[in-house]
């Protein structure tokens, strides 16, 4: 960014408070409401978002929309107890009615003294574009064109091909009863396609995803050649896929977005509203051996132009590169402000929210187990017997227990070292914790996923990454139909 050019603050001042009259005496009035009965903590989220998506099947448009949402959220904090409020009107007025509902709250925490406003800035993790008006509706359509021919001429038993494009493009500001001011301009964009083909009667489907937070001229040709020549391969492998065995099974994971598995078992788990209630296998272990040596994992919200990243949480902390599990050994967890002050832990820029209409929690952004030192093909051989899963569909934990159980999109058969054959219906179930301790070898082809993943909890969906390398597990259970 160049010294003449507008701050992301800037930007969000200029579209969310200017045009309604707010400005910083306005935000003082209403913190001056919050305080008259005393809080730990309140902030204010103003948010203004535009999205659109689109839908191409057979070479016409089978569906698009288009939505502009903006409005603001007041929060009180007081103890463990949250008041919140919202509106889609963002002026004093409203703001003010709003702090009257909230301040409602019981008055059990310490004395708020007005503070000196002070800005913050994450670092530029992305450019403050905004793919839904850089691009014309035209070229949109075009774009999915061109996946679905590509697709269609990748081989002649494709039957059907549904591709779909979306964009975002997302202010917010942050303001705080600590004098805090941040804000950040989040864009956002996802291209995927969907193949099913046929043979001798059979039908199977494929898939392909990605995206993250810049803009529409991400997807270039070679990107579009490389999604369909990815979910027609998939597709077709599952046509020459046979029943998957069951029982205890020695399981490989390849690297990429079966990092999900890890979100799922695992990271939930580590997130601090869990841990300060007690409801989490991970409770109180701070400091002991949870996995295996060699297992390291992270949430790292300062990826550059990931899809999970952010410049800053949606209470206006920076994010940061959070070690959770080193070497097998649990390091902390993931904390909003909320649950850090009652843990007496720092935040970790984890706290996220759907919208304005919203409280915010403890969330992941982008999680995964970093590499190790053993190659993928070593790995592999090693196994005399096993599955070998390369991609993931639907998945479901049990926060409290860590149980999860998830189906494999594509998976293969290993027979001495070697992949034998693709198999189909494989369901990996397990306990979270006990597989982390189960792992057995961890590779040096850590990767993060294509930027596809949506995380919800409580109701409330946000975009996150995972990743990790090929992994060794020991006696995973596999329910399957063979």
């Amino acid at each position: 960014m160049t010294k003449n050019e507008p701050t992301a603050l800037d930007l969000a001042r200029a579209s969310l408070l200017a045009p309604f009259g707010v400005d910083e005496a306005a935000l003082e009035r209403v913190f001056a409401l919050v305080r008259a009965h005393r809080a730990d903590d309140a902030d204010l989220y103003f948010q203004l978002a535009r999205s659109e998506s689109w839908m191409v099947e057979e070479g016409q448009v089978k569906s698009g929309s288009f939505s502009i949402d903006q409005g603001v959220g007041v929060r009180v904090v007081s103890g463990e107890k949250t008041a919140f409020a919202y509106a889609d009107d963002i002026s004093p007025q409203s703001l003010e009615a709003a702090a009257r509902i909230t301040r409602a709250i019981a008055a059990q925490g310490g004395d708020a003294a007005a503070a000196v406003p002070s800005t913050r800035a994450g670092a530029a993790l992305y450019a403050p574009v905004d793919p839904v008006s850089a691009l014309g509706d035209e070229q949109k359509v075009r774009l999915l064109e061109r996946l679905e021919k590509r697709a269609r001429a990748a081989d002649p038993r494709v039957k059907q091909v549904i591709g779909r494009l979306s964009g975002e493009y997302e202010v917010v500001l942050v303001a705080r009863a600590d004098g805090v001011r941040a804000a950040d301009v989040r864009p956002l964009v996802n291209l995927s396609v969907t193949v099913i083909v046929e043979q001798d009667g059979r039908r199977e489907q494929g898939y392909c995803g990605g995206g993250g937070r810049f803009g529409y001229g991400h997807f270039t040709d070679a990107r579009i050649d490389d999604m369909a020549t990815t979910a027609v391969s998939q597709a077709l492998v599952n046509l020459e896929a046979r029943a998957a065995p069951a029982g205890p099974i020695t399981v490989v994971l390849g690297p990429g977005w079966p990092g999900i598995l890890l979100h799922e078992a695992i990271g939930h788990g580590l997130e601090g509203d869990f841990n300060r209630k007690g409801t989490s296998a991970f409770s109180n272990r701070i400091g002991e051996q949870v996995g295996a040596k060699g297992v390291t994992v992270v949430d790292d919200g300062t990826l550059v132009d990931r899809r999970g990243s952010l410049s800053i949480d949606d209470e206006g902390e920076p994010t940061a590169r959070n070690v959770l599990i080193e070497d097998g050994i649990l390091r902390g967890y993931l904390q909003d402000r909320l649950n850090a002050r009652l843990m007496g832990v720092p935040a970790t820029g984890n706290g996220r929210r759907e919208s304005y209409a919203h409280m915010p929690m403890p969330r992941m952004t982008n999680t995964y187990m970093t590499g190790g030192d053993r190659d993928p093909a070593e790995i592999l051989a090693s196994v005399e017997r096993g599955l070998y899963a390369v991609n993931f569909g639907g998945g479901e934990v049990d926060i409290t227990s860590g149980k999860f159980v998830f189906s494999a999109a594509e998976a293969w058969w290993i027979e001495n070292g070697k992949l034998a054959y693709p198999v189909k219906g494989a369901t990996l179930i397990g306990n979270g914790p006990d597989a982390l301790t189960r792992i057995s070898m961890v590779g040096n082809d850590m990767a993060l996923d294509p930027g596809i993943g949506t995380c919800g909890k409580e109701g409330q969906s946000v975009p996150v990454g995972v990743g990790q390398p090929t992994v060794r597990i020991e006696g995973l259970t596999v329910g399957g139909t063979g």
